[in-house]
């Protein structure tokens, strides 16, 4: 088994652990965190080693992070200082794959999720729990799709957006980058880039500047 190390060690990462471990193909040598708090203590069972960008022990990891554009940040970082670093997926054994599905490095894949046929999954994007992504999909780099939300057929999702907890999109809808679609929405048309949008139908409420919070 291979030795790997997680950056992060919030609740995403606590996620990834489990599922980590499940997959049983990789050891966890530690965690890496920016919390002066956290070093030389054990998170889920496994030592904070150092911040993130300490010397790494080994150059194999994910990124347990669930923001999208601190996990670019981090990713950003990794890469400068360790150019032969290689990210691994984490996805849950109780995932369901379709076929020809791409999955970009970094991808983090949670339990009880579904992705379809012909689906592209962009690097170091999240599926999370009971979510799914019908035929066709495209996420784009760092987007996140919460617990419960589903994507129908043919949606593309842009860079770093990110999709609220149970929020349905119909077929065919673009969603633009950095954009958040709130919990509980439909979104029965396109959204475009850096706004806020939330209800049923979705409709844009307000404009978001980058690295603004949403978690």
């Amino acid at each position: 088994m291979e030795w790997i190390v997680i950056f992060g060690a919030g609740g995403h990462a606590q996620v990834l652990i489990d599922i980590l471990e499940l997959m049983g193909v990789y050891r966890i040598a530690g965690i890496y965190d920016d919390s002066p708090s956290l070093l030389g203590k054990f998170i889920a069972g496994y030592p904070v080693l150092g911040f993130i960008d300490s010397k790494i022990v080994v150059q194999r990891g994910i990124i347990g992070v669930g923001d999208n554009v601190h996990r670019e940040c981090i990713a950003e970082k990794i890469k400068y200082h360790y150019p032969d670093f290689k990210f691994i997926n984490a996805i849950h054994p109780s995932a369901v794959i379709g076929k020809n599905v791409t999955l970009g490095e970094g991808t983090a894949v949670m339990a009880g999720s579904v992705i379809n046929p012909n689906a592209v999954i962009s690097p170091h994007s999240i599926i999370n729990t009971m979510a799914s992504v019908d035929h066709d999909c495209v996420l784009e780099p760092f987007a996140s799709i919460a617990p419960g939300a589903h994507l129908g057929g043919n949606v593309r999702i842009g860079a770093r957006t990110f999709i609220g907890m149970s929020v349905t999109v119909i077929h065919n809808v673009h969603i633009g980058h950095d954009t958040v679609i709130g919990a509980g929405s439909t979104v029965v048309k396109d959204i475009p880039n850096h706004v806020v949008a939330y209800g049923s139908p979705a409709k844009p409420v307000r404009g978001r500047v980058m690295n603004e919070r949403y978690l």
